[in-house]
């Protein structure tokens, strides 16, 4: 039996995304929103999140950091005010 790549829904700053299940980190769902951040190390974004896994259903996703994606789970992503 052919194993399915398993895949969920999951939603930045309103755009659908296929996502493997797992984890995600935080440059991921940044870049997801903004594709050229890697060219961009001195903005830093902020990255909260929303129907998340039971245990962190919401929160807030730091640098260097990764969370459990659930299908419908949504992230919010916006740049900070640092200069």
């Amino acid at each position: 039996m052919a194993d399915e790549k398993k895949t969920v829904t999951i939603i930045v700053n309103g755009t659908q995304h296929e996502w493997p299940k797992g984890k995600i980190t935080y440059a991921q769902v940044v870049t997801l929103d903004v594709p050229d951040y890697a060219q961009h190390p001195e903005i830093t974004y902020s990255v909260k999140y929303k129907k998340g896994h039971q245990d962190k259903h919401e929160g807030i996703l730091a640098p260097g950091a990764s969370v459990e994606v659930e299908e419908g789970m949504e992230f919010s992503v916006s740049p900070t005010g640092q200069s």
